[in-house]
């Protein structure tokens, strides 16, 4: 079987790399001649929006998957006309629009901060009086790492972010005061069975994740049944196969959904040495058809520190008990992710021991 990649990041090479101990191949497209997953697997550097180049990459494809949620819709369909294309472009058409994603998670009983659709000053002017502030300002297309939003906490602050913001469609969101931010990371089949990683917790700076832990600390059966049942809701309803993330605001015993991504998911690498199966490998193997893996814990605590814009020394990496490394082969840029470490303990007071010499190691 060979499967066709729409994008050649490094979740790319990292699913690549998962699939070829189950004995598949593997096919990029990627405009860049630099994609990292074209360091293994065979790379055809073209537009993801060429018609033409999408024709000749479907050939001989048995099954085409994304890492990248910005995948243009009408090309994903386009090739699902050629071979099956997992997940299917609707969850790629709700993912790339905020409101489209709000309105999606109220229509199906997931609970998520109230919104408004923004266009002229004068909807945004009635919204912020409607859901108050402090509130939130998005655009509702190509949001990421921080990037396309502004937390409004005054008037001035509203002035400023139309300023920056306003001409594209935007989304006001009522800003939610969140204990802690989670995610879980969830698999369905093509058959519908769904598999569940545990509750994650994740720690950002400017917009992007540093530091995720698994489980959670403060873990409970109660919040985990309560994400995996949101989650569950929305696989469902997509007709998901594949790997998702659903991000999460806690607020005390409360989860609210802040959004999804529809692929593999930075707060998943952990799962290359913490899980039975990896979030790479169950993703291959659900968009393969081939069974679902366990996702149980191998060790009882993990970590998944990011290495953004520098790749500290791998031979001091190394050295400290319970890590591995995974550069991704990519130049070094300042806030550019090109690498991640994995920490595995056997308690909770080692792993943080283990993760803070590891970021002694970052000059972050």
């Amino acid at each position: 079987m060979t499967i066709g990649i729409l994008g050649g990041g490094q979740l790319g090479r990292m699913i690549a790399l998962a699939g070829y101990p189950l004995g598949l191949s593997f096919k990029i497209l990627d405009p860049s001649s630099d994609a990292v997953a074209g360091q293994i697997a065979p790379l055809l550097v073209e537009d993801i929006n060429d018609t033409p180049a999408l024709l000749w990459f479907s050939k001989n494809l048995d099954v085409v998957t994304y890492e990248w949620e910005n995948v243009p819709v009408q090309s994903a369909r386009y090739l699902e006309q050629r071979a099956p294309v997992f997940p299917p472009p609707k969850a790629l058409e709700i993912a790339q629009d905020r409101l489209k994603e709000k309105s999606f998670f109220r229509e199906n009983g997931v609970p998520t901060p109230d919104f408004a659709a923004i266009e002229t000053k004068e909807e945004f002017e009635l919204a912020i009086r409607e859901i108050g502030l402090p509130s939130v300002l998005k655009t509702r297309r190509f949001g990421y790492d921080g990037k396309g939003q502004y937390v409004l906490k005054t008037k001035r602050d509203a002035e400023k972010a139309w300023e920056k913001l306003g001409g594209v469609p935007l989304i006001l969101e009522a800003f939610v005061p969140f204990e802690r931010e989670l995610s879980i990371l969830a698999v369905r089949s093509k058959s519908g069975e769904k598999r569940f990683y545990p509750l994650v917790e994740n720690h950002h700076a400017e917009g992007i994740l540093r530091l995720s832990l698994a489980p959670a600390p403060d873990w409970s059966q109660q919040l985990q049944t309560d994400a995996e049942k949101y989650a569950s809701k929305i696989l469902d309803k997509l007709g998901y196969v594949g790997v998702l993330a659903l991000e999460l605001f806690q607020v005390g015993e409360r989860l609210i959904a802040n959004e999804i991504a529809p692929r593999v998911h930075n707060s998943g690498h952990w799962t290359i040495e913490g899980s039975v199966s990896s979030q790479f490998e169950n993703h291959v193997r659900a968009v393969a058809d081939l069974p679902l893996g366990e996702t149980k814990m191998k060790a009882p605590f993990a970590a998944m520190v990011n290495l953004i814009g520098e790749l500290p020394p791998l031979c001091e990496v190394l050295k400290i008990e319970g890590t591995h490394a995974h550069y991704y082969g990519k130049e070094v840029k300042p806030n550019r992710k090109v690498g991640h470490i994995t920490i595995v303990a056997d308690d909770e007071a080692t792993l943080k021991v283990r993760v803070g010499a590891v970021k002694k190691l970052l000059k972050e």
